[in-house]
């Protein structure tokens, strides 16, 4: 996995900055435990931070050719290429040597055979800088889907990058600063790729290679989705879905340390746990996959189900890990777990913005941090939703006819925007403009494919929103809540072989049985217990205790005295939210919408005040 940072100045030596460098590296120490390194030349400083997952001794970085600095290309890279074997073989055959058995060495070799378009050839969920002095050129590239991430911040004479927006806001140069349109991302839930909230930063969007050289910067998208005709049967759509997760999972396993997977008993997270399981009996492995789950006590006496959360996960998952044979670890928290002030404070520094959804994150905290204990590696669910058609609103008329992304539909039921809006800060921030703008742009993306019905190609659309900016939310946060607990989480669903073939399927055929998410239930059928595949879909838990939201209202009063809050909300605002009865936002429907606004308002006041943002409007 890892973390990395750096510095380009063409009109500087900095030659003598490698303390600067120093202090932007160690801010990521979290995403890499084992290893640290800096590597300095006059115009480039390149920082990283390792956990190491493949070759533990060989894959040190800053990485060269011969490792010593020859005036060959250098790179810093985290994350994993999982064809790096192919690779390795095709390279050595043009004439490449390897000193060591990391993918890290293969992809510096990929670049000096291929140049930038070494990035084509590369499975994987990873973020990388090659400084090349023969050119005195500085590439960043991130992965296809963005599972990586990559800020930089142009300077006068070259730029800031790093894997955190905190490596870059460690530079003297770089001001934690906020604008109108950065209080707009954090609040509307939007997600747009490439921007980064911090005035002056921005994140390199999935799928592109940005190129820094002496005449300024350019940018060059290598890939992204397409709209081609699906010509396969049902039949042979499902075993081809069911032929690439199987490969992608086995994969996805390879690693020097143990690797684990994280269950909830839904339909996306059994389906990995048990091809992982699979895979591990069919390459007669001694020892069984573990999968991870995280509860609430007492949860079985409290849940009670609604539209969004349907049932408890835990029945499901063990369910799973008993037909599959996987070690099931259930992580039981309690409301202390999730209030607990250090826990919240090194969520919102892992996120370095105050986008969490409450508790949720908080759990998952804990969740990666048990899950360290007995891996380094795990396997996550993510992306199958967007991609297979899983949410609620796939299915409701009112959101696939809306006129904004759809996701507002389940935030307006679950009480959100009534929040926002009533408490004046959805208008104080001029949100209804500003997501028009940006959904405009999103369907502006959106591929066509001639002689597509309006709602196939409508669906298609919704498919390709929710891929490319919900899913950016949603994958941020599992990477940056993982790496504090220095966990490296893969995802299977996010291999672009299977996001390619399965965003062009018809949506008729995707829901072929009237259902959610019909293809990935037909695929991974011969793995799961019938209990999960007839489950309803159902988010990541939340606590639905009465007490845990008590003391959240505690901290929302507490924003009354001099919290930076009020500059975004009036007093009246805040009073508004604290004279709505506890009880009916405690639960999981109905006002949760509510609860989510007043965790954000918390997280902000926190995040303002530990990074010392200047707000400007």
């Amino acid at each position: 996995m890892c973390g990395l940072a750096g510095w380009v100045a063409y009109d500087h030596d900095l030659s003598a900055h490698g303390g600067t460098a120093s202090v932007m590296t160690e801010t990521l120490a979290c995403r890499g435990p084992d290893d640290r390194g800096v590597w300095i030349s006059p115009h480039a400083i390149l920082g990283h931070r390792r956990l190491s997952i493949i070759d533990l001794e060989g894959g040190r970085q800053p990485m060269h050719v011969t490792g010593e600095d020859d005036g060959l290309p250098v790179i810093v890279y985290t994350g994993e290429v999982y064809n790096y074997r192919e690779l390795k073989e095709e390279l050595a055959g043009l004439g490449h040597t390897f000193r060591t058995s990391s993918d890290t060495e293969v992809v510096l070799h990929a670049y000096l055979e291929w140049g930038e378009h070494f990035a084509e050839r590369l499975n994987g969920m990873y973020a990388l800088a090659v400084w090349d002095p023969r050119s005195e050129e500085l590439l960043l590239v991130r992965d296809r889907m963005g599972v990586k991430p990559l800020f930089y911040y142009p300077t006068p004479d070259g730029v800031l990058f790093g894997s955190e927006a905190k490596a870059i806001l460690a530079h003297p140069d770089a001001e934690a600063v906020v604008d109108s349109e950065g209080l707009a991302e954090i609040f509307a839930i939007i997600n747009t790729p490439g921007h980064a909230v911090f005035k002056g930063m921005h994140e390199v969007v999935p799928g592109t290679v940005v190129r820094f050289h002496r005449g300024g910067r350019t940018t060059r998208t290598y890939w992204q989705l397409e709209a081609r005709p699906h010509t396969d049967d049902l039949d042979t759509t499902i075993t081809r879905i069911r032929e690439l997760l199987e490969d992608i999972v086995e994969r996805q396993l390879i690693a020097d340390v143990k690797v684990g997977t994280l269950l909830s008993g839904g339909l996306d997270s059994s389906a990995i746990t048990a091809l992982a399981a699979k895979v591990f009996r069919d390459q007669g492995k001694q020892e069984r996959i573990t999968a991870f789950s995280v509860d609430f006590k007492n949860s079985e006496e409290t849940f009670r189900g609604n539209g969004i959360w349907m049932d408890p996960d835990t029945p499901h998952a063990i369910d799973v890990a008993r037909q599959s044979g996987a070690e099931h670890v259930i992580v039981e928290l309690e409301n202390h777990h999730v209030l607990d002030e250090d826990v919240r404070m090194r969520v919102l520094r892992a996120q370095d913005l105050p986008i969490s959804t409450g508790d949720m994150e908080h759990s998952l905290y804990h969740l990666c941090k048990a899950l360290k204990e007995q891996v380094t590696v795990a396997l996550s669910g993510e992306t199958a939703d967007e991609l297979f058609g899983g949410y609620n609103w796939f299915f409701d008329k009112e959101a696939v006819e809306g006129d904004t992304f759809p996701w507002y539909d389940a935030w307006r039921r679950l009480g959100g925007l009534d929040t926002m809006k009533e408490i004046g800060l959805w208008d104080r921030l001029g949100l209804d403009e500003y997501v028009a703008k940006r959904y405009a742009e999103a369907l502006a993306e959106v591929p066509r494919l001639a002689g597509e019905s309006a709602h196939e190609a409508r669906m298609r659309g919704l498919s390709y929103l929710n891929i490319s900016r919900w899913e950016n939310f949603l994958l941020d946060r599992k990477d940056r809540i993982s790496m504090a607990a220095s966990l490296e989480v893969r995802v299977p669903f996010t291999d672009h072989r299977l996001v390619e073939y399965v965003f062009n399927v018809p949506w008729a055929m995707k829901t072929f049985d009237g259902r959610e998410k019909s293809l990935l239930r037909a695929a991974a059928s011969h793995v799961l217990p019938e209990s999960v595949l007839e489950r309803k879909k159902s988010p990541y838990p939340s606590t639905q205790d009465v007490e845990y939201v008590r003391a959240l209202r505690a901290k929302v009063e507490a924003l009354l005295v001099g919290s930076p809050v009020l500059d975004l909300v009036p007093a009246e605002g805040i009073r508004k939210l604290l004279d709505k009865p506890v009880e009916s936002y405690a639960g999981l429907g109905g006002l949760w919408g509510m609860r989510a606004v007043m965790e954000r308002l918390v997280e902000f006041d926190a995040w303002v005040k530990e990074y010392d943002v200047r707000v400007e409007w």
